[in-house]
């Protein structure tokens, strides 16, 4: 008899990455005082660092977020020569030092017939990442950069120590992205993301055994306050997370089980479980991912999505095997931003018979699954067309009936409006009505928290 699928859930633990890129300068030297030899290790961190035991060194503390809602990186590298920030979502203008954003209280004005200063030059840009502030080191060899402002939400960053990629040492909040991880850190300051003083639901991480990849793969799942000591089934929500994330990523930088949590608190989302599956998969050894998929045993069009096979396959079968879930259309929603939108899109239109409530936020409809309907690769056969492939559930008058919400939100800023405005016509023309709304901004995080919450509010009511 076929043993049952592989399941196992797990409590998300919290790693301490400890950093040894602040010693990558020391390997520099040549000798001392002579050319290339490494800078002189402060008196104040020479025992820690080259004794290794003869003391602990200088407390670090990072980030610290203060109460004007300006933020402080700090990382000890006594042998670094520069160090700066990358950061995906923060603002540009919240990258500037914040130091030198306006003079300091109570500065006297420059003598008359004398220049004022110089206004601080704008930040250099750091690798992988918005403009970072420069970084000053102390006698202890402790690097230093306050920005800010920062708008309320959470923010991903990693340190650059003489050009290597290098995790907050000393801050154990952590968020995984599909190659990567990034330190994590948030200013607090909006209701709805906030960690109140409400019942608090559970995030579980997943593993499953896909019979499609043959392979053990990984999802996160939300269930509400309650559950664990509960016997009533739930509706269920489906949320993909976009291209070059991970099955983390909507928990950690997303904040969805805060967020959900403070809805269901004030009444304004059911409560419901929500499944994060992993959007990307592995590849074999030494080879791209594959580009499409055929579905086992059906005679589907060329260039299925391969996530959608592995969803209907294994994702959604899991999930309503070992969790308490109500699997009817009217109980369940699909949503996913930038890949993940197109993700959803792609598994709805081909399951609409599945789904009463489908959200895409900063993307559209096409084929390939990733972020927009780029140009197709020199030589490589035509896309086929998103609207042909579909047509069988686009034009499925009694599924529309049951279709009760497609609401899409992308930001006026985003590349990616255009491929939303046509997929919104699109709909519309094959006789759907979706709410569209287009917000300030553009591809970020920022927007997606948001998206979350007003898409969660509008499903099982």
């Amino acid at each position: 008899m076929k043993s049952e699928m592989a399941f196992t859930r797990i409590a998300a633990s919290t790693l301490a990455i400890v950093s040894l890129a602040s010693l990558a300068g020391a390997q520099k030297g040549t000798a001392p005082g002579g050319a290339g030899a490494a800078p002189q290790v402060p008196a104040a961190t020479s025992s820690a660092q080259a004794g290794r035991g003869g003391g602990r060194g200088p407390a670090v503390v990072s980030p610290e977020v203060l109460p004007d809602r300006r933020v402080v990186f700090r990382i000890l590298a006594p042998y670094a020569e520069t160090v700066t920030i990358s950061a995906s979502d923060i603002p540009v203008s919240s990258m500037v030092p914040a130091q030198s954003a306006s003079p300091a209280a109570g500065a006297a004005p420059a003598p008359l017939g004398t220049a004022a200063a110089a206004p601080a030059p704008p930040p250099a840009a750091s690798p992988g990442g918005r403009a970072g502030p420069p970084f000053t080191r102390n006698e202890s060899g402790i690097w230093e950069a306050t920005i800010g402002p920062v708008a309320p939400g959470a923010f991903r960053y990693v340190f650059q120590v003489d050009g290597v990629r290098t995790i907050d040492p000393v801050n154990t909040k952590i968020s995984e992205s599909n190659t990567a991880t990034w330190s994590l850190f948030y200013v607090p300051g909006l209701d709805v993301q906030d960690v109140r003083d409400v019942a608090h639901g559970a995030v579980a991480t997943i593993y499953y055994s896909s019979a499609v990849l043959k392979t053990t793969r990984r999802m996160h799942v939300y269930t509400p306050p309650g559950y664990e000591s509960g016997t009533q089934k739930y509706p269920v929500f489906y949320l993909l997370h976009g291209a070059g994330d991970s099955d983390d990523a909507w928990t950690s930088v997303g904040r969805a089980g805060f967020i959900m949590d403070n809805l269901i608190a004030e009444k304004k989302a059911a409560p419901m479980i929500i499944v994060m599956p992993a959007g990307h998969q592995p590849a074999t050894m030494g080879t791209a991912t594959p580009a499409t998929a055929a579905v086992p045993g059906t005679a589907q069009p060329p260039a299925v999505n391969p996530f959608t096979v592995e969803f209907v396959t294994d994702v959604m079968p899991c999930v309503e095997r070992h969790y308490r879930t109500l699997t009817d259309r009217r109980h369940r929603a699909i949503a996913g931003l930038s890949m993940g939108g197109s993700q959803t899109l792609d598994i709805a239109f081909r399951h609409l018979a599945r789904f009463a409530y489908i959200g895409v936020f900063s993307s559209g409809a096409t084929l390939g699954g990733g972020r927009g309907a780029g140009p197709a690769a020199s030589g490589a056969p035509p896309r086929p067309d998103w609207e042909a492939t579909h047509r069988a559930d686009l034009d499925n008058a009694a599924l529309k009936k049951g279709t009760t919400l497609i609401w899409l939100s992308t930001g006026v800023d985003d590349g990616l409006i255009t491929n939303t405005r046509a997929t919104v016509e699109l709909l519309g023309k094959h006789g759907f009505d979706p709410v569209f709304k287009e917000s300030p901004g553009g591809h970020t995080w920022i927007n997606w928290r948001d998206y979350l919450s007003e898409f969660a509010k509008r499903l099982f009511q």
